[in-house]
């Protein structure tokens, strides 16, 4: 499996962590601004990880 794919995959399950805690954060008012503040940090990293991708990864290899 080329990196680029195994990173994006690795992106999408941290989005799919971060709904989760979405969802867990409706459940549990009492802790539910921690959680988001989670979930939010969660999703900025996948996206950091679809930003990798896309400026270091996939410009060098349409280079070669």
């Amino acid at each position: 499996m080329p990196p680029t794919t195994r990173i994006l995959d690795e992106a999408q399950r941290l989005n799919g962590v971060s709904g989760r805690l979405d969802s867990l954060a409706e459940q549990f008012p009492v802790v539910s601004e921690a959680l988001l503040v989670i979930a939010s940090a969660i999703r900025d990293h996948a996206v950091l990880l679809e930003l990798l991708v896309a400026t270091k990864i996939l410009p060098s290899s349409e280079i070669q």
